[in-house]
């Protein structure tokens, strides 16, 4: 029974490019760094060329040699991968909440015209703020009173609030906005 071959990660990176054109690299780099030009117009002129250009094979080769080790990282670093967990579900938290807010014509903006649309999705970032501000300031306040009380609130607990939650808020109705910026829900 012959053996399968073992996938590849990758391709091997190939040094000639590097070697050769290390100094513009470098060059690169520190123009970069310097804020003489950005990366989007050294993009924009490697684009210009007929046929592709020596330093964005070698920047290219480069950038492959950056996500291996970034890649390594994160196998690595299960402190980095909690982090990044961490902010991928607020992420998903905010846009839940968005989601739940636009439960009127199930997700669909049907105005016609850009402004119309403009002000539909502008109302429901306006709600969401006005959910996070309510939610951030009750449970500070709560975290206040318990202190008071005498009970501890530890810091690295709090750090896993989260003030996006909105089972607490009835979000069926119809919300009118008047002329004043006071909002009305019915």
């Amino acid at each position: 029974m012959s053996e399968s071959p073992r996938p590849k990660l990758s391709v091997p990176v190939r040094a000639p490019p590097n070697i050769a054109n290390w100094p513009d690299i470098l060059r690169s780099a520190a123009t970069m760094a310097a804020g003489v030009i950005r990366p989007s117009q050294l993009l924009r002129k490697f684009a210009a060329y007929p046929r592709r250009h020596d330093l964005a094979v070698a920047l290219r080769e480069v950038g492959r040699v950056e996500r291996i080790l970034s890649i390594i990282d994160w196998l690595l670093d299960t402190n980095m991968q909690r982090r990044v967990q961490i902010g991928l579900n607020k992420g998903e938290a905010h846009h839940a909440l968005k989601s739940a807010l636009r439960i009127g014509r199930q997700g669909e903006i049907r105005d016609r015209t850009p402004e119309g649309q403009h002000f539909r999705i502008a109302g429901r970032n306006h709600l969401a703020a006005i959910i996070i501000y309510w939610n951030t300031d009750h449970l500070g306040n709560a975290v206040v009173r318990r202190r008071r009380a005498g009970f501890s609130a530890p810091k690295d607990l709090l750090a896993h609030i989260s003030p996006l939650g909105w089972a607490h808020f009835l979000l069926t109705g119809e919300y009118r906005w008047r002329k004043s910026g006071n909002a009305t829900g019915s």
